[in-house]
């Protein structure tokens, strides 16, 4: 092993060689200080290889000890499956197949206990990453973390890290579960043994809704179809402030069709030449109804307006009401099964229903 050997070697390989021969200190060493290392370590070996044998016989130099190809191969795989488990590198959608690829990251509510994270990340990234991490992205591993926040700005001071949660290449998307009601963003990137974190995307800003009894929104990815507008409402698609571009686009590549309303220029009462609009049959009914829940001791007798209502065994209650176009008053009175008690809640609730009388306009002036 001499030094005009090794210089047409990867520093790479060069470093494999000496992890292999133990050099000391390998991991911190630029190309020609593992070329001296590994020159020096074979003529130490040489040397105590020549004084083991000459009191018996002189003997030719011999190489160092050669790695056995099976063992090569197993660390060679070894090493692969750890960097495809590091790397965050995904391809894109089958929509953005004539799109350049870039980097996005999409947060959506499933519920009230459940956050749906989606990315996307370029090679490119990866290769930005390793460039400024240097040395320390040998320990670096990938990070999902849950930021909360208190206003949607980008970057606001307001941001504090609530949760990291370590993932791994291969995949693009991940659940957090939530335990209480929270305003967030997520950032995905790599950590690093010493605390530094480089961030690769961000996402929008959520907001999860308060748990109701009952709730069951709880479904995945797969059955999204059937409750998408829902979804797409919870995680800020309809709202001015916190819709995001790569929201919308993330749901209309999957469900191939236009999120949100239909895009139409405003009707007027009044045309521009000053013509009244002419009245069309276009017709839209409505109606409403409450849902009256709660809880009180179990085993209780309840009533809603003098109608006995169904007590589950844990205390809890829930009925639906007609709501009219009208002012009512709902009284509700629990009452101890032996007598000794009674609580009366009374509720009033009002519905003003006003309709509009519907116009049209000829589509040719849009």
């Amino acid at each position: 092993m001499t030094s005009a050997s090794l210089k047409d070697k990867r520093v790479r390989d060069l470093a494999r060689l000496a992890k292999q021969h133990g050099v000391t200190g390998w991991h911190s060493m630029r190309k020609d200080q593992l070329i001296k290392a590994l020159v020096r370590k074979a003529r130490n070996g040489l040397a105590a290889a020549e004084a083991a044998v000459a009191p018996r016989r002189p003997s030719p130099p011999t190489a160092a000890p050669m790695v056995d190809p099976e063992v090569a191969r197993r660390i060679a795989e070894a090493r692969e499956r750890l960097e495809r488990a590091k790397s965050l590198a995904t391809r894109p959608e089958q929509g953005r197949a004539n799109r350049a690829p870039r980097d996005r990251m999409v947060l959506m509510v499933r519920g009230p206990h459940w956050l749906h994270a989606f990315w996307e990340i370029t090679p490119r990234s990866i290769t930005r990453a390793q460039a400024a991490l240097g040395q320390e992205w040998h320990g670096a591993r990938p990070v999902l973390r849950v930021l909360q926040l208190e206003n949607a700005i980008q970057a606001s001071p307001s941001e504090r890290v609530v949760r990291e949660i370590a993932v791994h290449g291969g995949v693009k998307n991940w659940f957090i579960d939530v335990r209480e009601p929270l305003r967030c963003r997520v950032e995905i990137g790599y950590r690093t043994p010493t605390g530094r974190f480089h961030a690769l995307a961000r996402s929008n800003a959520v907001s999860t809704p308060v748990a109701s009894q009952g709730d069951t929104l709880d479904s995945h990815w797969g059955d999204i179809v059937g409750d998408c507008e829902r979804i797409y409402a919870m995680s800020g698609g309809f709202s001015p402030e916190n819709n995001s571009p790569e929201l919308q686009e993330l749901f209309e590549e999957r469900l191939r069709r236009p999120m949100g309303p239909p895009a139409s220029a405003p009707v007027a009462a009044d045309s521009e030449d000053g013509e009244p609009q002419q009245p069309v049959d276009f017709q839209l009914e409505i109606d409403a109804e409450v849902i009256v829940y709660g809880a009180t001791q179990p085993e209780a007798y309840v009533t809603l307006q003098g109608e006995p209502v169904k007590v589950q065994p844990d205390g809890t209650f829930r009925v639906r009401v007609e709501m009219p176009n009208k002012r009512q008053v709902l009284p509700i009175v629990a009452s101890a099964r032996d007598g000794s008690a009674r609580q009366t809640v009374v509720m009033a609730v009002e519905r003003n229903t006003k309709a509009m009388e519907p116009y049209g306009r000829d589509m040719g002036e849009w």
